[in-house]
Parts: structure tokens; sequence; C-alpha cells
């Protein structure tokens, strides 16, 4: 896998999910370059006798105490080590490379003023694939992510704990000594712009955004899989209908219904019946699905300008060193707490369309699709679960954003909670990931009891993807593992794929 460099443009989507996947990451000349340039300016500010925040002074409350030059570099060794209070389990390994990516995006577009070696060394303690431990829980959002970031740089003191990629543990400083390198000596400044930004709620929130557009696509296919099991009607679906009210999620989501159900001999089959509208789960699909295709565009269009952005404090600009308020998280809270609703109703509309399938009052399909019902439960406890989940998000998606809380002195009196949102958000597409792999099995489980002619060959594509993984139930057995693969075909972007060789080959 190529290397994802960093220049002074920023991070991008596609140079995380790299990250994601195990890329290494480089600084090229012209971060390098940017950097130094940065740094002289801060070098320059300390040779007047005014107090500039954050390079001679203390932090929040403190502003106002001036510190003498010689106590400069452990001012801000004391900021790193005193802010490293974090709680709760640690964040995943990937997410960890990935917030140092951000990190080091940030700081390299040249207006941090840090050291290029203190962000070299960061770099290359990942390459010995020992990532430092950092806590999920203590970020309130603002002054950035400051709990986590501090620990996510211990490392870079000598201090903390890196884990390796089995499990293991080692001490910050023998991680340091992996790399070749000895601990940083931090300059004025660098340890307020190492900590102070939203690289882990971004980091966590771009996860979540990257998994929630597989999701889409599953969903997309889930419901098409549904509807012919329920022998549903197309007419919902038509585009003339659809561009009457035009919102490009639902004309998305409706193209993406006509192209998987085209030419099915089963939806056919019922033209002409006495029934003339479905049930809103089936009916309102583009609707729904729409609406949280179009948060998603939302969510994606703030974090890739979040991912581009600068968000440490001071900053130095071509007029001088400012200090402002870009490190307050409240775009990604709001982001992510929108996309945490979005994921939420695929979700919960998915979970009403099990029941549909699985309730014999409705489907007209043996009760919870067995053979046997009544010797056998079938996929009855599948829906618990999967209801159990949908509930369970409906806790989850309490928007974070809208609370706050005084800290500092009251100097730093209104917090975003980004931190919270995103980690939020991330559960509630993973739970979301199961209900609609849920859904999957048993739409494929109800065209087993069809005799009404061919799937179309889109929903004969999704049956086949299914059934890769998932085998007929002909009793009952523990069939836990099958709806696992299936979440694992979403999370591989199985069925995205899936939708672009359909749409290409119609083309």
């Amino acid at each position: 896998m190529s290397a994802v460099v960093i220049g002074t443009g920023g991070a991008t989507l596609e140079g995380l999910g790299s990250v994601r996947a195990g890329a290494s990451i480089e600084l090229s000349g012209e971060a390098l370059d940017a950097m130094r340039l940065a740094r002289l300016e801060v070098e320059r500010s300390l040779a007047g006798d005014c107090p500039v925040y954050g390079i001679n002074t203390g932090f929040g409350r403190l502003a106002g105490t001036v510190i003498g030059t010689e106590q400069l570099s452990e001012l801000q060794r004391n900021l790193i080590l005193s802010h490293a209070c974090g709680t709760g389990a640690m964040l995943p390994r990937d997410v960890v490379r990935a917030v140092v990516y951000l990190r080091a995006a940030s700081l390299a577009r040249g207006y941090s003023g840090v050291e290029p070696s203190t962000v070299q060394a960061l770099l290359a303690l990942l390459r010995t694939d020992l990532v430092p431990e950092v806590p999920s829980q203590g970020s309130l959002g603002a002054s950035g992510d400051l709990a986590p970031l501090a620990h996510l740089c211990l490392p870079l003191l000598g201090e903390g704990m890196c884990s390796e990629p089995g499990g293991g543990r080692v001490p910050g400083r023998a991680a340091l000594a992996a790399a070749g390198l000895e601990p940083v000596r931090l300059g004025a400044k660098e340890g307020l712009a190492l900590i102070n930004g939203t690289p882990v709620m971004t980091a966590i929130a771009c996860f979540a955004l990257l998994d929630a557009a597989d999701l889409a696509d599953a969903a997309d296919c889930a419901a098409a899989l549904t509807m012919e099991a329920l022998l549903s009607t197309r007419t919902a679906f038509e585009e003339e209908l659809i561009r009457l009210r035009p919102h490009p999620g639902a004309l998305e989501t409706a193209s993406n219904i006509r192209l998987l159900t085209a030419g099915s001999e089963i939806i056919e089959s019922h033209v002409g019946c006495p029934r003339v509208q479905d049930a809103y789960s089936i009916r309102c699909i583009p609707q729904v699905h729409g609406a949280c295709r179009d948060a998603l565009r939302y969510v994606k269009g703030t974090l890739e300008i979040e991912l581009a952005s600068v968000t440490d404090n001071p900053l130095l600009t071509g007029s001088g060193i400012h200090s402002g308020g870009n490190f307050h998280g409240e775009p990604v809270a709001l982001a992510a707490d929108h996309l945490a609703l979005a994921a939420a109703e695929f979700a919960g509309i998915s979970e009403r369309r099990c029941e549909r399938l699985l309730n014999p009052d409705l489907s007209g399909l043996p009760a919870f699709l067995s053979p046997e019902p009544g010797l056998n439960s079938g996929y009855m406890i599948a829906q618990y679960t999967a209801a159990a989940l949908v509930s369970e998000n409906k806790v989850l998606a309490h928007p974070a954003s809208i609370d706050s809380i005084p800290v500092s002195g009251a100097q730093e009196d209104h917090v975003s909670m980004g931190t919270t949102a995103a980690r939020q958000a991330l559960d509630v597409v993973r739970n979301s990931r199961r209900v609609i792999a849920t859904e999957l099995v048993c739409a494929a489980q109800a065209h087993e009891f069809l005799d009404r002619g061919r799937r179309a060959p889109g929903t004969e594509a999704v049956w086949m993807l299914v059934r890769s993984v998932a085998p007929r139930l002909n009793g009952d057995r523990q069939f836990g593992g099958d709806i696992t693969g299936v979440e694992e075909l979403i999370s591989d972007g199985a069925f995205g794929r899936l939708l672009r060789d359909l749409a290409e080959a119609r083309r």
C-alpha cells in the first residue's frame, strides 16, 4: 500500500481511509518547509516583552500568568502530563493511527508553530507499529480533544504506554527507543499545538461516515429483496413521481430500487391485485432512505472541511499570532449527531420490514420463516435482537451537541461534546449494520417460500451474495454467524460494488 503523503492542504477522507487500512504516513518537503517558517515566527515572538497566549503564558483561566523563558519547555511538558487524565476503554489502534494522521496534517499546514522534528517523531513511532494508548472518554470537544490528545503525545516525552499489534503493551520510553528516538524536549507552543484541536472527534466521525456509506447501499439492497418477497409494487418508486419532490437522496434510492427490481417475474406476477398501497416501510423507502442519504452528504461536506482545517490555538497568520476558537468542535458535533440520527433511521425502518417478513399475518409466509414453525422458532429472536438494537439507537441518537458544561473557572463556558457525539454515531452505525444484515438474511429466507417465477437480475445478485455466507434455514440451528457474515459483506462494501456493477451493466 502506498504511503499517505501529508502536504500543506490538510487531510482527506481518501487519505484517512488509507491510513485506516494500514498505510504509512510521510511528510512532504513542502510541509516541512511550512512548519520551519512557522516555527521561526514563534521564536521571533519570544524576543519581545509582550505576553502571547500559549507561547509564554499559562492556559485557560491561567492565560494571564506570564511564564519566564527558562521555564517554557517545562510549561509545555507539564501541559501534556497534567492533561493526560482521560478514562474509559482505549480507542482502537486504527482510530489512533487516524488521529495521528489528522493531527500531523493540521500542524503541517504551517500555522501552528511546531518543530518539524516533533511531528516526525510522532510519525516515526507509528512506523514501529507501536500505537499510543488513548482512553476514549474525557474530551469535552473544546478546547478540542485535550485529554485524549495528551495521552497520544505522552510517548513523545518517554511517558505513557503504547500497544503492540498482538495486544501487548510497551512503555512510551521503550517505544521511542524502538523508533531510534530520545524523548522530545518540547519548545514554546508545541505542547499546546499538539493537544489543542479536533482530530479525535473528527477521526471517529469519519470512520462512522465511511461505514454509514456502506450501510446506505446495503439498506437499498435489503429493501429491494424484501419488496420482492412481500409482493410489493414498484409504483411508489417511479422516477416521474419522485421528481415531483426531487430530494437527491430520494432520487438515488428510488433509482437503486428500480435497478434492483427491474425484470422481476415475482413482482409482475401480482400486477393488478386488489392491494393498491404498501405499508410505509415499503412505500416510503425513497423518502426515508433518501433523507438519510442526504444527511450523509451534509456530514461528508462538513467533515471534509474539518479534515483540511487548522484547529489549534493560537494560530500564526500573515498578520501575526491570533488567539481564537478554531478548536471548538461544534461543527463536528452537530454533524456526528446528524449522522447518528440518519444511521438510526436506516435501522428503524429495516426492523419494521423484518417484522413484515416474519409475521405470517402480514407476509402470508410461514411464521418466522421456518419450514416447520412451532417445532422451530426460525428467525423469531433475530428480530428481537434487531428490535433491541433499534431501541438502543434511540438512546444513543440523543444529540450530545445539545449539552454543555462550563470548565476552567468558567473561561471555557461552552463546549461541544463532539467526541461523545462521534463515539455515539459510530456505535449507532455498528448497531444499524447488524439490523440491516438481519433483514438481508430474513429476506433471503423469505424467497425460499416463493413460487412466482424468477427474481429480478438485481435481487438475484443480492440473494446470491447473502447466500454466499448465510445458507438456507431448514430447521433451528445457531445462525448468528450467518448474520455476522452478512455484516462483514456490508463492511467490505460488497453491496455498493453490486449496485455499481448493475448500473454499469445497464449502461
